[in-house]
């Protein structure tokens, strides 16, 4: 399976542009997918230093992604297609509908091949954070 990944805010705390603490059992989780032999896209706006910033700090945690932003290693961007469309079976970003459910129920879901709404239905599992949209008076 193809899974992308953003970095800040889903691996890390979001303290762009400084890297955040890791979110408990983020690198754990991902190490364990790349056992399965799951493709992980690191799929973030970090660009340049920045990103590479991001991309030494999960190498030094043992985390080697298959591609950077882009769907294949050998896939070419220029500067006009810099934010190309990944194709990725899933993806895991904390700006999702819903929140970001924590890493072991992300682990659950994929590993079990089950979806958010049955991972919650069998559990008395609080349901994850969601971001309210509007201020009700």
């Amino acid at each position: 399976m193809i899974i992308a990944v953003d970095f800040d805010g889903t691996i890390v705390e979001h303290k762009y542009p400084l890297i955040g603490r890791e979110l408990p059992f983020a690198t754990t989780t991902l190490l364990k997918l790349m056992e399965r032999q799951h493709r992980l896209i690191l799929w973030t706006a970090r660009r340049g230093r920045l990103l590479q910033e991001a991309v030494d700090w999960c190498k030094e945690r043992g985390i080697e992604f298959y591609a950077i932003n882009k769907n294949f290693p050998e896939e070419e961007l220029s500067e006009d297609n810099c934010f190309g469309k990944i194709n990725a079976d899933i993806f895991i970003d904390d700006r999702n509908l819903g929140g970001l459910p924590d890493w072991g129920q992300i682990y659950r879901m994929i590993a079990e091949e089950k979806s958010w709404r049955e991972i919650y239905s069998h559990t008395a599992e609080a349901k994850p954070n969601k971001r309210k949209w509007f201020c009700k008076k």
